[in-house]
């Protein structure tokens, strides 16, 4: 094929080694062997392009590493204008003594990895390039002064670096400028306002970086500018003075402004009509207030627009339905109130996607409102649809994603809308109170679909799910029966499903077999249901499960072997069950992930393995309520986890359509109420060993756990004294060592604990005086009941000195110092038994009249009980 002038065979899927006959094609102007991801091709050399007559070489995706004669080869093509490299894995390429690339307009040298993380010198000696991309290298340091000379260029491309300085101002002076994108980069400083200079600029992006400080008014004056993109700043400046700004030129061609997580505040004002040619608005993520201004009306080219998690307030403006082009809405995490009717939606033929959630609006539509639009994803949580199902949304036939959650809906669900069930890639109808049977949804046409229809009131048995469900939630509702019929559903069908919520229903029965086509899960809840029996052995192929929840049922049985397959498991929750048995310690051994370990109220025995000391990630432990017995290991410290005083949230095991989903929650007794954790449960480090037969002493290396935060040892045996060093564990904020048999003093060092706000050391034998301070002396005198304590906040002041012997020596006589206060005592009794008794003795007036006196108190007590005897 001599005569080939142009070959493209970019995404072709092609692979291997290029051949070099390419090289025979002489007239060959244009080659494109590109294709990151879709081709995988590689070269040895490159000396089959030495003297091919090409303008445009594209050699992005091809494997380069082991080409070193790169720019040898391509510094003979004199007629080269463009040269494509991106994704070509450069280490390195060596220079060549005589560049002669006068004709090379355009270079890309994006996504690789050049040695030193420095821009290769040999690119500065470009200087008549028009475009240059050097994006998404790592390159650290400064903007290298070297590309100051490179004044022709139009297009420049700095983006997904690491460059940490300021924008340079010679920069500002590249006046041929159109494109200019430093993104997603780690620059300081201001933005300077000879940005003016840069009169040529269709294009500039500075998203992602560290600038702060406000946006130069001289950015109005770039007339040409038709993007500008400034989010992810800390620009820390009222919204309308950019806007208004860029009134004086720019809003006339302004399409696309992005100002999204730029600490912006301050209101929209009416003004925002003038930026009629806008296509994309997004100032999502900042902390504007005020109402969406009614101009936003005359934004007639506008598709795309995010103004969602600010502090817009009021209602919606009817104006908004005058927007024909809009395709793209995102409102939500606002605080719009008030009706919103049809007449929002009139004009919205085109929209494709509302997103609104969470906002509290009150939708109002006729019952037979058919909407002029047909969205594909639909999110209307928190709005107030109820109490009537709204039936307009079965009319939307692309639908796919569809969030109705919290929407005070009290129906039940058409069976109009269970046919659409198939269509849905994700569904969210929790927090309602939709009633009926869920029937069975046996075909979604999207792999890794997702159902969530918890807390609802649905009843009846298990529906039959397909098997392209990855995520189902029907927690908190009323379903009851057999789990059987639904694990067991299309048996041979291999299980897509990752997570499994099934808590807080009232299915009863055994757990049931079937979990080896389950193998994909990676969190199981089937806790505060009525189920029975023992845990099936078949759950060992859930080999990949990451938390466990089994907890308020009445299974029974020891922990088998088969758990031991689960090596992931980072949570297990078997609390308020009927389990038995000693605690394995292969649980320390084949579970050195586990963050959560739950083993409450159940019928445990023997002592606590010192294997769980190698649990170095474990954040909660709670092990009361069962029959334990022996000491507690000394080898606590070892819990990493909770020796830290970081707060390593607990990694979220989900997450749904980019947001990670609020799951994994557990029932713990901290501060002497049993509380729900759910969003915060990451935070929490506790130890509850409390209600078992524990003995011996505390180990005094529980007191290296600084970042523990609730340490309960109640109801147990334990003796000795109090570790002296407690105080070191500064994050406790509950301590219960209540009903044990401590002795000694209260160390000192725990009036250091100015965390704590719940103390109970109360019957044990503790005494002396409880250490002065005003976080000890704040607790309630309960905290230190049952013990020989004085001092407050006890009632006893600890005022009595009590004498103690002296063995000094008194002189020659070697006497002891005298009581006081026991003679003080006899001679007070002396004196006043005398001072009652001796007059009557001796003065017989005085006694006759004494006795009378009793003689007729008598005689009147007597009288008045006999009466008092009739009335009864």
């Amino acid at each position: 094929m001599k005569s080939l002038r142009y070959l493209n065979l970019f995404g072709s899927g092609f692979g291997e080694l290029i051949p070099p006959q390419i090289g025979n094609l002489s007239n060959l102007h244009y080659l494109n062997l590109g294709g990151f991801g879709y081709n995988f091709l590689s070269v040895n050399n490159l000396q089959w392009l030495s003297s091919l007559p090409l303008q445009v070489l594209d050699l992005s995706g091809v494997d380069l590493s082991q080409a070193s004669d790169l720019l040898q080869v391509t510094n003979k093509i004199t007629s080269l204008s463009e040269l494509w490299l991106s994704h070509c894995s450069l280490g390195s390429i060596p220079p060549t003594p005589n560049s002669n690339f006068s004709s090379l307009a355009t270079l890309d040298l994006s996504f690789n990895s050049f040695e030193n993380a420095l821009i290769p010198s040999w690119v500065f000696g470009y200087q008549n390039l028009v475009a240059l991309n050097l994006s998404a290298n790592g390159f650290q340091g400064p903007i290298p002064i070297g590309l100051q000379n490179m004044t022709s260029l139009k297009h420049l491309d700095l983006s997904a670096n690491n460059f940490n300085s300021s924008i340079p101002h010679w920069l500002y002076s590249f006046s041929h400028l159109e494109f200019l994108n430093l993104r997603k980069n780690l620059l300081q400083g201001t933005i300077s306002s000879s940005i003016r200079n840069l009169t040529s600029a269709i294009s500039i992006d500075l998203t992602s970086n560290q600038l702060d400080g406000k946006v130069p008014r001289s950015l109005g004056n770039l007339c040409n500018l038709r993007e500008l993109r400034l989010s992810d700043n800390k620009l820390s400046q009222e919204v309308w003075e950019i806007l208004e700004s860029l009134l004086r030129c720019v809003s006339y061609g302004l399409e696309v402004l992005e100002m999204y997580d730029a600490q912006l505040f301050g209101h929209l004002t009416e003004k925002l009509g003038q930026f009629q040619n806008l296509t994309t608005l997004s100032l999502e993520g900042n902390s504007i207030w005020g109402p969406i201004p009614i101009s936003i009306g005359k934004l007639s080219s506008l598709r795309f627009l995010d103004l969602s998690n600010n502090q817009f307030n009021k209602t919606l403006p009817q104006s908004f339905g005058g927007l024909s082009k809009l395709e793209y809405v995102f409102i939500g995490g606002n605080m719009l109130e008030g009706v919103v009717s049809e007449t929002h939606f009139a004009n919205l033929r085109r929209l494709k996607e509302l997103s609104t959630t969470p906002t509290r609006l009150t939708l109002k539509v006729s019952p037979n409102w058919i909407p002029p639009f047909q969205v594909v994803i639909l999110g209307l949580g928190s709005w107030i649809l109820g109490p009537n199902f709204p039936l307009w949304i079965c009319s939307q036939k692309q639908v796919w994603s569809l969030d109705i959650s919290n929407t005070n809906v009290k129906d039940a669900i058409p069976p109009l809308f269970w046919n659409m069930s198939s269509q849905f890639n994700y569904l969210n109808l929790s927090h309602n109170h939709f009633y009926g049977e869920i029937p069975n949804i046996p075909v979604t046409l999207y792999p890794s679909s997702v159902i969530d229809m918890s807390s609802n009131s649905f009843s009846g048995s298990l529906p039959r799910i397909s098997s392209n469900v990855s995520f189902l939630d029907l927690s908190n509702n009323f379903l009851s029966g057999s789990i059987s019929h639904f694990l067991c559903y299309k048996k041979n069908e291999p299980k897509q499903m990752e997570l499994l919520n099934l808590g807080k229903n009232r299915l009863s029965g055994n757990i049931s077999y079937c979990w080896e086509n389950w193998q994909k899960l990676l969190v199981l809840s089937l806790g505060n249901n009525n189920f029975t029996g023992s845990i099936p052995a078949s759950i060992e192929h859930l080999s990949l499960l990451k938390s466990l929840h089994l907890s308020n049922n009445n299974i029974s049985g020891k922990l088998l072997h088969f758990l031991k397959n689960c090596t992931d498991l980072e949570i297990i929750d078997i609390s308020e069950n009927k389990f038995f048995g000693i605690i394995p310690s292969w649980i320390g051994k084949r579970h050195s992930s586990l963050i959560i370990l739950n083993l409450r109220s159940n019928n445990f025995h023997g002592p606590i393995p010192k294997q769980l000391c190698a649990l170095t990630s474990l954040q909660i432990l709670d092990l009361s309520h069962n029959k334990l017995f022996g000491s507690i290991p000394g080898c606590v410290n070892n819990l990493n986890a909770m020796a830290s005083t970081s707060h390593n949230i607990l990694q979220d095991l989900f997450v749904v359509d980019g947001d990670s989903v609020d799951f994994e929650r557990a029932l713990l007794v901290i501060k002497g109420q049993v509380l729900e954790y759910t969003t915060n449960l990451g935070l929490l480090r506790t130890i509850d060993l409390s209600k078992n037969n524990l003995s011996g002493e505390i180990p005094k290396e529980v007191t290296s756990l600084q970042g523990l935060q609730s340490l309960n040892l109640s109801f147990n045996n334990l003796t000795g004294r109090i570790p002296e060093n407690i105080g070191a564990m500064g994050s406790l904020e509950s301590l219960d060592f209540s009903e044990n048999q401590l002795s000694g003093r209260i160390p000192p060092s725990m009036s250091k604990l100015s965390f704590l706000s719940k103390l109970n050391l109360s019957m044990n034998n503790l005494s002396g005086k409880i250490p002065s301070g005003t976080q000890l002396q704040s607790f309630s005198a309960s905290s230190f009941i049952g013990n020989k304590l004085c001092g407050p906040p006890l009632t006893d002041s600890c005022t009595i000195n009590y004498a103690k012997p002296d063995t000094k020596d008194k002189g020659s006589s070697g006497g002891r110092e005298v009581d006081w206060f026991y003679v003080g005592m006899a001679l007070g009794f002396v004196v006043g038994f005398w001072v009652v008794w001796g007059p009557l003795l001796v003065n017989k007036k005085w006694r006759i009249m004494y006795f009378q006196f009793l003689d007729r108190m008598g005689y009147r007590l007597g009288v008045f009980w006999h009466k008092l005897d009739r009335m009864l």
